[in-house]
């Protein structure tokens, strides 16, 4: 059962790809997360400048 599974993990194009989905998966879940921490950090929304006209 496990012995298809590691002949195709042992090929370096499929091991490529592995590498590089996984990277691009975890560096979006880092930007998703610190947009989200962004949007909590302005939660009050700030103050307009122009109040006084």
């Amino acid at each position: 059962m496990f012995e298809k599974l590691r002949t195709k993990c042992a090929d370096e194009t499929v091991n490529y790809w592995f590498i590089f989905f996984g990277k691009t998966l975890f560096y979006l879940a880092i930007m998703l997360v610190l947009i989200y921490l962004y949007h909590f950090s302005h939660i009050d929304g700030g103050n307009f400048i122009y109040n006084e006209f």
